[in-house]
């Protein structure tokens, strides 16, 4: 990867420390590049070659570039959350009229014990009041502001032999000494240009201090909070920005709440893509019948990382099928559909793979290990398209700090670039043209 696409991405990984801010950033690089906002409810806003960008709770977005005469969609679509501690309402707890921690609760399935003893911070959303109703700021509180303490192994001789955490206990965040009340508070409100009695409600997640870098014995390494899955909305973006729309309509999709199981209006499992996809349907004049033509000359790429063949525990990973950083996109499989990719799907991917000149590798659960889904076979619920799985390969998934390779955000930019930009048709009768 060159080095000014690298430091693009190290930049907008420490830019991004929750959905909230992935979004802003994304809306920002769109709006710069001529995208249109609009919402589901103005379709008389689309037209044939146009570019736009919708979103839904500031933390879910889709781009859309319309091509002059397409005949369906190219979809690709990642997430913007990774597992965090979100903070509860009244955060402040004091303890022995000494010290304030925050009260917090997990969001997604974390590695616990990463997110101990590194320097942590806050960001996301409030909602202020404002002389007509409510408005939303983004606030970060950009400096080390708190830690979650371990209790020292002399307190407990057992602690390396596998310690259950408790999210109640021994996960809150020391906040700092006890000197006043709601200084928590004061601290949010300052940060968003209000007074603390203005601040009506908040959505404030804890995030890494620990920045994206570079590192290995040839700088072959990424490695940064949020990898899971802002890698893949990162590639996602730069492949939409750089390609050439043939006869499908390029979509830029970032789900929010893909961690937690998609169940939300900003989730996959929602109905934001598929009203997206109607309103620009509607908008180009086309009838029901048009639409299900368009979705038949379709395909949906679901991106979300996968697990790399770990160098410490290699017995984890499938027999056969086993990615390695820097090796390449990964399509993955599952017999249970937790993956929608079958035959067809992989096989067009495959091709796009091969037009862009980057790898593929293959992963598979262990058939006596379960393994977690995606937004892809949530998405299948509303939108009849093929749809593949893929990911690019990574290790400590759900860590505080994740480890990936360099290459293959290269491939993936690659590899997107070549798919929007292609012209797929199918005749009915199962064979499909894919060509650019």
């Amino acid at each position: 990867m060159s080095e000014f696409v690298m430091d693009e991405m190290l930049s907008f990984l420490d830019r991004s420390p929750n959905a909230f801010f992935a979004v802003a950033n994304m809306k920002k690089e769109l709006a710069d590049a001529g995208f249109q906002a609009v919402t589901t409810a103005d379709s008389e806003e689309i037209r044939y070659g146009g570019r736009y960008v919708f979103t839904r709770n500031d933390s879910s977005l889709i781009a859309v570039r319309v091509p002059e005469e397409p005949t369906g969609f190219r979809m690709l679509a990642s997430h913007a959350d990774s597992p965090a501690f979100k903070i509860k309402g009244n955060a402040e707890i004091e303890v022995e009229k000494r010290y304030l921690k925050l009260n917090t609760e997990k969001y997604g399935g974390m590695i616990i014990s990463s997110w101990l003893d590194r320097p942590l911070s806050v960001a996301g959303r409030v909602t202020v009041r404002t002389e007509s109703g409510i408005a939303s700021r983004l606030v970060c509180i950009d400096r080390d502001l708190l830690v979650i303490p371990n209790l020292a192994i002399h307190m407990d001789r057992k602690l390396n032999d596998g310690y259950v955490y408790n999210a109640q206990n021994d996960l809150l965040p020391l906040f700092g000494d006890k000197d006043e009340e709601n200084c928590f508070l004061k601290l949010i409100a300052e940060e968003a240009g209000v007074e603390p009695e203005e601040i009506l409600e908040t959505d404030l997640f804890l995030y890494n201090r620990t920045g994206a870098a570079v590192f290995g014995a040839n700088r072959e390494y990424i490695g940064s909070g949020r990898l899971d899955d802002l890698q893949c909305v990162f590639a996602s973006l730069k492949g939409f920005l750089s390609c050439e729309p043939a006869d499908g309509i390029a979509v830029h999709c970032v789900f929010d709440n893909e961690e937690v199981g998609s169940h939300s209006k900003q989730g996959a499992a929602g109905t934001f893509l598929i009203d997206v996809l109607h309103c620009i349907g509607r908008g180009l004049g086309w009838n029901e019948d048009r639409l299900q033509k368009a979705f038949q000359n379709s395909l949906l790429i679901s991106a979300d990382n996968a697990h790399a063949v770990h160098p410490n525990r290699m017995e984890k990973a499938d027999p056969t099928n086993r990615p390695y950083l820097n090796g390449g996109i990964v399509i993955k499989y599952n017999a249970d559909q937790k993956y929608t990719t079958d035959a067809v799907s992989a096989g067009l991917f495959r091709l796009i793979c091969e037009k862009a000149d980057v790898p593929c590798q293959t992963y598979v659960n262990r058939s006596d290990v379960p393994g977690g889904s995606t937004l892809g076979n949530i998405a299948t619920v509303h939108l009849p398209v093929n749809m593949v799985d893929i990911g690019l390969p990574q290790l400590a998934m759900h860590s505080a700090w994740e480890t990936a390779g360099v290459k293959d955000t290269e491939y993936l930019i690659k590899a997107a670039s070549a798919f929007f930009s292609s012209s797929l048709l199918q005749d009915g009768e199962g064979e499909y043209a894919l060509h650019w």
